[in-house]
Formats: C-alpha cells, sequence, structure tokens
C-alpha cells in the first residue's frame, strides 16, 4: 500500500496537482480544479479496485470531490435563491466528500499501518482535502458553473425500474400489496395483544445520566441556525441530545439472536459478528423539512447477531438483524412529536404519532404510504420513549412513554464508525459494501421480491440505501416523508409557532 499510495501522490505532484471535472464543465473551473482531476481519478480507481469505495453520499457526475445526499438535494432551491445559503450548502457536499474520502483511504488494504504508511495515508486525506476546497473560488466567480452543481447534485432513488419491467411490476403489485396488509393486520393485532399483556422482557437503558430538564431548554432555547435554516448544534450538544432521548429496550429474549450488540470483525468471517456481551446502540442526527422547517431527528439503531429462521423454509431468516427508532423533535423546544421505525433492510416501517401529529387525509391508494400500529401521549421535551421488540422476528410490538425505571446499561456509539471498522489483522473495513448492503445478510426473500425492484431485498444496508416500501417509492432518509404523510397541527400556518429558518 506504501507504494500505491506514494506512486498515487507522485503522479499528482508532477503533474502539478494537472486533469476533477468533466470535459462539459465550462473552462472557467481553473486551472487548480483541472489539477487535481489526475488524483482523484487515480485514487478513486486505487478506491475501485479494492472495493472500499463508500456509498453513503453519492459523488456528483463532473464535480469529483464533492458527495451529495438526500437531504442536500432538497436543499438545493435554497442555496440557488441565496448566495450564503449557497455557501453553507457547498459547506455540507465538502464535509460528505470528507467523511466519504477518509473512510476509504482507511480502509485501502495493506498491513497494520507503520509511520511511514500512515503518514502516506496522512497526505492522501491532505491531498483529497485541498482538491474538494478548491471548488469553492471558481463556484463563487462563475454562475453557470453554479447552476451545473445545482442541478447535478440530486440522489437517485434505491429502486431499479428494469426489475420492475422485468417482473412486470404493475401486475404483481397487487398481490404484493395485499400480502403487505395482510400482514400489517397481524402485526396490529401482535401490539394490541403487547398491550393488554406484554410477555417477559429484558430491559436495558442508556448508560450515564440524562441531561437535566433544565440543559435540555437552555439548549433549545439557544440553538442557532445555518443560513439553510438548518438547525446548528455544537458537537456536544448533539451528545447531549441524542443521550437525553436515547430510548430505553424491552425485548422478549429467547437466546443470543434477541441480544443486541457492538458489531467487530473477526478473522475468516463474511459479515462481522455482534459482541452480545457488549450491548451497543449506534446513533446519528438527521433532519426532516416540514412546511419550510428543517426538524431535528434523533435515529438509533441495535444490531443482533440473527434473524433466526422459524422453518425450514423462512425466507426472512439470515445473519444479522437491524431495528432503527427515528424520533422527530418539535422545533421550539424538542419534545417528540412522532417515533417511526424500519429494520435494517428498509422494510417493515412503522409510525407512532403523538396525539399533535394527524394523518394527512389524501394518502393515496394502492401504494405503501403510512402504517399506523398504535400513537403516543404528548411527551415533554427530553422524555424518553421504551421501544418494545418481539423475539426473534425482532418486530417493534410498542413504543410508549418510558417509566425510568432500572435496567442494564448499554452504550451509544457514533454511527459513523461502522463505514471503518478495525479487523484482526489491525487494518479497518466498512460494514457496508460499495453498493450499500451488507455482505452475508443476504434473504432467500429476494428470490421473491425482485419484481418490486429493490436491491438485494432483505439484507441490511447503509444510510441512504433503505428503500422502505415494495409497492410505491419511498425511503428512510427522503427530507419530505413526514411531510408527506402527516399534519403536525403546531406546525401548520394557520397556527401559531416559532420558525426554524
Amino acid at each position: 500500500m506504501t507504494r500505491l499510495l506514494a506512486a498515487l501522490l507522485a503522479a499528482v505532484g508532477l503533474a502539478g496537482c494537472a486533469t476533477l471535472v468533466a470535459p462539459s464543465l465550462p473552462a472557467t473551473a481553473g486551472s487548480e480544479i483541472a489539477a487535481c482531476a489526475g488524483w482523484f481519478e487515480r485514487i478513486d480507481a486505487a478506491i475501485d479496485r479494492a472495493g472500499v469505495r463508500d456509498a453513503e453520499a453519492d459523488r456528483i457526475a463532473g464535480f469529483a470531490g464533492l458527495r451529495t445526499d438526500r437531504l442536500s438535494a432538497a436543499l438545493r432551491e435554497r442555496a440557488r435563491a441565496d448566495g450564503a445559503a449557497f455557501e453553507a450548502w457547498l459547506g455540507r457536499l465538502q464535509q460528505l466528500e470528507s467523511e466519504g474520502r477518509a473512510v476509504e483511504i482507511a480502509n485501502l488494504p495493506g498491513p497494520a499501518f507503520p509511520l511511514a504508511e500512515a503518514a502516506d495515508m496522512a497526505a492522501a486525506r491532505s491531498r483529497s482535502a485541498l482538491c474538494t476546497q478548491a471548488w469553492r473560488k471558481p463556484l463563487q466567480a462563475d454562475a453557470a458553473l453554479r447552476a451545473q452543481l445545482l442541478d447535478s447534485a440530486s440522489v437517485p432513488d434505491r429502486y431499479a425500474t428494469w426489475q420492475r419491467a422485468a417482473g412486470l411490476y404493475p401486475l404483481v403489485r397487487w398481490p404484493f400489496f395485499a400480502g403487505v396488509e395482510a400482514w400489517q393486520r397481524g402485526h396490529q393485532a401482535q401490539v394490541e395483544r403487547w398491550s393488554a399483556a406484554a410477555p417477559a422482557t429484558q430491559r436495558f437503558i442508556a448508560a450515564g445520566a440524562a441531561a437535566s430538564a433544565v440543559r435540555i431548554a437552555e439548549l433549545w432555547r439557544n440553538r442557532a441556525h445555518d443560513a439553510l435554516g438548518l438547525p446548528r448544534f455544537q458537537p456536544d450538544e448533539i451528545a447531549t441530545l441524542l443521550a437525553a432521548h436515547a430510548p430505553a429496550l424491552e425485548i422478549e429474549t429467547h437466546g443470543d439472536f434477541d441480544r443486541f450488540g457492538a458489531l467487530a470483525w473477526r478473522d475468516g468471517t463474511v459479515a462481522p459478528g455482534v459482541d452480545v456481551g457488549m450491548p451497543v446502540v449506534y446513533q446519528r442526527l438527521s433532519a426532516t423539512r416540514y412546511r419550510g422547517r428543517w426538524l431535528v431527528q434523533l435515529v438509533y439503531t441495535l444490531w443482533f447477531p440473527e434473524r433466526p429462521p422459524r422453518s425450514r423454509f423462512d425466507v426472512l431468516a439470515g445473519a444479522l438483524d437491524a431495528v432503527v427508532v427515528r424520533i422527530t423533535l418539535a422545533p421550539d423546544d424538542g419534545r417528540p412529536l412522532l417515533v417511526d421505525t424500519i429494520h435494517g433492510c428498509g422494510c417493515y416501517q412503522m409510525y407512532f404519532p403523538t396525539a399533535e401529529v394527524a394523518l394527512r387525509p389524501d394518502a393515496p391508494i394502492g401504494v405503501e404510504w403510512a402504517f399506523v400500529p398504535a400513537t403516543l401521549p404528548a411527551l415533554r421535551a427530553g422524555q424518553r420513549v421504551v421501544v418494545r421488540l418481539a423475539s426473534a422476528s425482532h418486530y417493534v410490538v410498542g413504543i410508549a412513554p418510558d417509566d425510568a425505571a432500572p435496567g442494564t446499561a448499554y452504550t451509544l456509539r457514533d454511527e459513523h464508525s461502522l463505514r471503518a471498522l478495525p479487523t484482526p489483522a489491525g487494518s479497518s473495513r466498512s460494514l457496508f459494501g460499495p453498493d450499500g448492503l451488507v455482505a452475508g445478510s443476504e434473504r432467500a426473500e429476494r428470490f421473491l421480491f425482485w419484481p418490486m425492484g429493490i436491491a438485494s431485498a432483505g439484507a441490511m444496508r447503509q444510510w441512504g440505501h433503505h428503500a422502505t416500501a415494495f409497492v410505491g417509492r419511498s425511503h428512510f432518509d427522503d427530507a419530505d416523508l413526514i411531510e408527506r404523510r402527516f399534519v403536525i397541527e403546531a406546525l401548520h400556518p394557520s397556527a401559531p409557532a416559532g420558525s426554524m429558518n
């Protein structure tokens, strides 16, 4: 690896930093941008040969050194209309690139890194960062180049239209939709049974003391917003928010397959193992747009070793299983408005709204839209919820306000750590493949569900790759997902509410 990186650095150095843009870009992109193309071309080739491309954010055609995600794509019109907003938006694209590039360089294969090789990697990261920042000056100077970037910074959906065409989707969608509706009716009954008389469960709570109500109120009172209207918090404030709302977990436990934990690579394995002796929940921050305002979303993911088979022909069973819990907060005081969940495959999306949130009356017919198996009472700012999970399937069978009872402590970790997990050899490797899927987590259901157009249906996948509807098109990270499905009375134009813009 030392020779590879040294060759890459030397090639770029000889080129004088010399051809990152597609030929179609205006010449006004500048010589410095053109000079970086050789660097990105060579390092991208090395990354792709090694199979370590990071798929969380999408690269932008013609703008090597910048990446985008669905949230950034949803901000394009705001960025188009205002110079300060464009600068903030460009900063997001650069940050996404920096995060993805750092992961890819760290995961390039090689032995445990001695000092000289680590220095080469540092130089590779530094060179990439300089080329990423080099976009700012030409974009400031050239309106046509800005417009081209704004037009290009989109994210494709995670549905393969050709699969749907080959699988006769217009016809087979109806029996699939009937199956979805049947599962929802059965699960609704299971949620009601758990509400009436829950089986014995094992309880887990986040380690450490939660922030006080005064601290949460202060955090929201003093919050800032960037030029895009997004809430802006300092890293310690983000940690406070995530810790304050980290849900309690009550899990029906019949074996190690019902125990969640830290992911770790082991020798000779396709998929990482789950250390069930170390309960860990992975966390991240996101946001959703509602009527021009941006609401903070807190995301928590727990990983199980497997979904065990219920029979010899259980097409849903397989290695690794993840449950994702997302809490959407109100803009005025940070109280939870809505909790929604999926599994790591994007499947089984469920919504648990509070009384402030109502389903829209204009839902389309014949597509998966919003399954609401239960509602929540009003919650206070900083109040935790408890999430209840069934054995083996790990289906979410209830969410309720937590009663602060004791339990086994779990720790919180940044979900981004999964993009560069340490290996026994001393290097690092992403949980996710270049296609955003988790190798080894495939399910037999993919052979039945392929006409719905979702790659490897049932497999676990990376943020940004969670298609959530077999019938219809929807993604867990769609910036307007909540707005399309619900009405939040307190944020309706006819109701008084503090703007987040």
